[in-house]
């Protein structure tokens, strides 16, 4: 039987994330990704968040992504293990999530990145007309007072 290694992963990225380009010209982007879930504590009767680290490592067309700290993002991928040799000569050992999918879930909230180079900014890319009606249609809905303007979404 064959074996599958898929990761799907939503998450807060945890710092702005680290580029490099290769001498090729390959690019490469890592950066930490958390993940939070919340559970019961039976002792307490409270609820509890617990936390998961990830480090995430994306090539070529994934380092180009508008990414920042504080995103949301999805992330699907594979897990790998490697090792290597610290500055001491000590050998480590890492396990990372290799990342064939980075999508843009949402910025966090009081961070403006509209403009027509992020890739978050769907719809509205190089329509100045579009982002107009965008922004009136903010500004009506503001002024509104409909159930709707409650929604987290």
């Amino acid at each position: 039987m064959a074996g599958l290694n898929k990761v799907i992963l939503i998450g807060h990225i945890g710092k702005d994330p680290d580029t490099f380009t290769f001498d090729d010209g390959t690019k490469k982007i890592s950066f930490s990704l958390a993940t939070t879930e919340s559970y019961m504590d039976r002792t307490t009767n409270e609820w509890r968040d617990q936390t998961e680290w990830h480090n995430i490592v994306g090539y070529r067309y994934l380092a180009e992504k508008n990414v920042a700290k504080g995103d949301l993002i999805y992330v699907e991928g594979k897990i790998k293990n490697r090792k290597y040799n610290d500055r001491d000569g000590n050998e480590r050992y890492i396990t990372e999530i290799l990342a064939e999918k980075i999508n843009m879930l949402a910025h966090p909230k009081g961070v403006d990145r509209n403009s027509e180079s992020d890739p978050g900014n769907y719809g509205n890319q190089g329509n100045p007309s579009a982002a107009n009606d965008e922004q009136v249609k903010s500004e009506t809905s503001e002024n509104s007072t409909t159930p709707e303007d409650d929604l987290p979404f």
